[in-house]
C-alpha cells in the first residue's frame, strides 16, 4: 500500500493563508479523485508526451494559524503510469526508464520551504526515482484554502506545483540525444482534505 504523503500539499503548505479558526496542527490527506500527478517530455521534437500516474497518496501536517508545516512526503505508484499507449506505458515501467518492478515507488520528502507571498513560493525536497535520489524545488501556488461547498463540506485545500527535474539525474539514459528529452516537466494538482483527527 502506498504511504500518505503529499509532495504538493507540502508545497501548498508552506505558502497557505491563515483560514482556520483552530490553531493546532492538523493532518490533511490527498483527494485521490482530484489529484493529478502528470509528466511532459519532447519526443524527437515533434511534440512533448503527457503522461500521469494513476495512483498516489499522500497527507501532512499543518498549521493554518501560523503556517508551521509538519511531516510531509509523497508516495506514488510507478506502475500505474499511463500515457494512453499500452506499449508505452510497459516500455516506461521497465529498466529503460522506471524499472518499476525493483523501484515500484517514487517518492518526495520535503526539507524546507520559502513563501513569497501569501499564495505562492517554493518548497525543496528529496525525489527518489529508480532508488536514486536527487534534490528538487517545486514552485507552489495556493489556489484555495476553505470549507468544501458540498459533500464532506471539510477544510480543503488546492495546490499547484511545478517542477523540471533531467531524468538522466536518475539513471533514466536511454534514446538521449533527440528522440526522448532528457528535461521532464512535472505538473502537481492536488486537494487535501483537513482529516478527522
Amino acid at each position: 500500500m502506498i504511504r500518505r504523503t503529499a509532495a504538493a500539499l507540502a508545497l501548498f503548505a508552506m505558502t497557505a493563508t491563515a483560514t482556520a479558526t483552530n490553531a493546532a496542527p492538523r493532518t490533511y490527506e490527498i483527494d485521490p479523485s482530484h489529484t493529478t500527478i502528470a509528466f511532459l517530455v519532447d519526443h524527437i521534437g515533434y511534440a512533448k508526451t503527457l503522461g500521469k500516474f494513476l495512483k498516489t497518496e499522500g497527507s501532512f501536517i499543518y498549521n493554518e494559524e501560523t503556517r508551521e508545516l509538519g511531516t510531509v512526503s509523497v508516495e506514488i505508484d510507478a506502475t500505474s503510469v499511463f500515457s494512453n499507449d499500452e506499449r508505452r506505458d510497459d516500455h516506461i515501467r521497465k529498466k529503460d526508464f522506471l524499472d518499476s518492478k525493483a523501484h515500484p515507488l517514487i517518492t518526495f520528502t520535503a526539507t524546507g520551504g520559502e513563501a513569497a507571498s501569501d499564495t505562492a513560493g517554493t518548497v525543496t525536497g528529496d525525489l527518489t526515482v529508480r532508488g536514486v535520489t536527487q534534490p528538487v524545488t517545486l514552485d507552489v501556488t495556493l489556489n484555495k484554502a476553505a470549507p468544501y461547498p458540498f459533500g464532506h463540506k471539510k477544510q480543503t485545500m488546492g495546490i499547484s506545483a511545478r517542477t523540471t527535474i533531467k531524468r538522466s539525474d536518475f539513471g533514466m539514459t536511454y534514446a538521449l540525444g533527440g528522440i526522448v528529452g532528457d528535461e521532464v516537466q512535472l505538473i502537481i494538482e492536488v486537494e487535501a482534505i483537513q482529516a478527522d483527527d
